[in-house]
């Protein structure tokens, strides 16, 4: 098979599947999962892969919700692609960051690809990776061996713009405790020791820090526990903190930095404080740039103008699909599916995830990856081009 006459098969195969893959979009958007809750989605999609003859493996690396499903020889010579699925949604706003567009499009980008997969002489890999949201899903599979093997991995994510590549910058989350001493705030109060008066010199303290710190790095917080009641000296309260800074590397210096005003809350209140990861940390996106050129070569034919990201165009964010891209050759590409003035993890966005232009997301998305999948399969050069990419770094 050559490269132009696999192309057209797979986008034939997306059209005649669109219909399937257009109401597992609307029903994962219609049925929003928290990470690692996903087994709605999860099962849908599995069961989609395996109804089309690709063995599916669920509760795959020791997650509950995660899968792995292949198709193509196990002894095949050419190269192992893997696409990436991700379904969890948001607290509240449900698809806000369009999950269930990521799921289908890798859905049909899978269906597509295993229908040619064996007149190219390639290997098909298919992950459903839970838990993006904060859980670090791929970088728990990853492991657990999810991606030995593998030459190169893919995933599409809506957004407001067409672009080669997300602003991906590194992020750790972390739960902080403060423990101090309950006694009644009227009667007694100088026998307590007041655990939200910790958390709120500590958050102060993150708050002066944030004007010393670079303009692409981030600090956000939040308090999960005030205290039991008015009357009650707060003997322990709890915040979530999220921490980003460009690189894997200038994120631990950061990550300490808080740290140290976090914990001058504790010694101000004379409180003690402790804190432990959420998820392991995401790192940054490494975009593989010869797989890049390739995935938007192959948007352009299913009518989309795929360019890098611009001081007006940019969509920043933290993905675990970060990690992914320092192990194995990877792009994680956004697609226009919104206005570009609608940001993602709004409800307006959740809105745009299930109407037509999200719909058009799933087909083109869909098409543009299986078509990549299909240079890689048939044309050694460009798998050759992408080995270096990665080889040499970004």
């Amino acid at each position: 098979m050559d490269v132009e006459g696999a192309k057209q098969r797979v986008n034939d195969e997306v059209d005649a599947r669109a219909e399937a893959l257009l109401d597992a979009s609307h029903r994962i958007h219609a049925n929003p999962e928290l990470l690692f809750e996903e087994r709605y989605a999860s099962a849908l999609l599995a069961d989609a892969l395996e109804a089309a003859g690709l063995e599916v493996t669920r509760r795959a690396y020791g997650l509950e919700t995660a899968f792995a499903a292949t198709a193509g020889a196990p002894d095949a010579s050419g190269p192992t692609v893997a696409v990436l699925c991700e379904y969890d949604a948001l607290p509240g706003i449900g698809h806000a960051c369009g999950h269930n567009i990521i799921a289908t499009a890798g859905l049909g980008a899978a269906l597509a690809a295993a229908a040619i997969v064996d007149d190219c002489g390639g290997r098909l890999i298919v992950l459903g990776t839970p838990a993006e949201e904060g859980g670090g899903g791929k970088i728990l599979m990853a492991e657990q061996g999810a991606l030995d093997g593998v030459d190169a991995a893919m995933m599409v994510h809506p957004a407001g713009a067409d672009l080669t590549e997300m602003d991906v910058i590194a992020v750790s989350t972390m739960e902080v405790d403060y423990h101090g001493r309950a006694a009644h705030a009227a009667a007694f109060p100088w026998h307590g020791r007041n655990a939200l008066d910790a958390a709120v010199l500590g958050y102060t303290a993150v708050a002066a820090l944030r004007q010393h710190i670079l303009p692409t790095e981030r600090i956000h917080g939040i308090f999960t526990k005030g205290g039991d009641k008015p009357n009650i000296v707060p003997q322990h309260t709890q915040a979530h903190w999220y921490v980003r800074s460009p690189t894997i590397d200038s994120l631990a210096p950061l990550k300490e930095r808080v740290l140290i005003a976090l914990e001058a809350g504790a010694t101000a209140a004379g409180c003690t404080m402790e804190h432990h990861p959420m998820a392991p940390d995401y790192s940054d996106l490494r975009t593989n740039r010869a797989l890049a050129d390739l995935y938007a070569a192959n948007a352009a034919r299913t009518g989309r103008d795929v360019h890098r990201p611009s001081p007006d165009s940019r969509v920043v964010g933290s993905t675990d699909m970060g990690n992914v891209s320092h192990l194995v050759p990877s792009i994680h590409p956004t697609i226009k599916v919104s206005p570009a003035g609608v940001t993602i993890h709004t409800e307006e966005f959740a809105t745009w995830a299930a109407g037509p232009d999200g719909d058009r997301a799933v087909l083109d998305g869909a098409k543009a990856m299986a078509m990549t999948v299909a240079d890689l399969w048939l044309d050694d050069q460009a798998m050759s081009t992408v080995r270096d990419a990665h080889r040499l770094g970004p």
